[in-house]
């Protein structure tokens, strides 16, 4: 991960299934994405924010904007995996995250997401009382 200035972290432990393998056993790079996408809810939802509370009080929901992600090693079937989430930034309508994926000790897929919040199609700004947790969490 790149450095950035001391935030809450999260880290959110999934184990490999069959499922998430490919014909090699090894991880299929898309369910890489699923296991930042449950580390990023997690995320969310421990700071007190769960998804379908924030989709049905604030009308929006959130949309990856963008994704950069380096597969450095794979992962293999009943390996358990760490992803830990953190804060990188926030905008108007968007929210950056800097996330990892590993196993024990070695770093396995480091990825940068951008996701916006969105109602009808559209980027909105983000609700607010989400916005002053998020705040917060960039000031410790």
């Amino acid at each position: 991960m790149k450095a950035i200035s001391p935030c809450w972290s999260d880290a959110l432990d999934i184990r490999v299934y069959y499922e998430d393998t490919d014909f090699s056993g090894s991880v299929y790079h898309a369910s890489y994405l699923r296991f930042l996408e449950r580390g990023r809810t997690e995320w969310l939802r421990r700071l007190g924010f769960g998804s379908l509370e924030l989709s049905q009080s604030a009308g929006c929901t959130f949309n990856v904007r963008s994704l950069q992600i380096d597969f450095l090693i794979p992962a293999r079937m009943d390996d358990l995996l760490t992803v830990e989430t953190v804060l990188a930034s926030l905008g108007g309508a968007s929210i950056e995250f800097l996330q990892q994926i590993s196993r024990g000790d070695q770093k396995l897929v480091t990825g940068t997401v951008l996701i916006a919040a969105v109602r009808g199609g559209r980027a909105v700004r983000l609700p607010d009382e989400l916005r002053r947790a998020l705040e917060n969490v960039l000031r410790q």
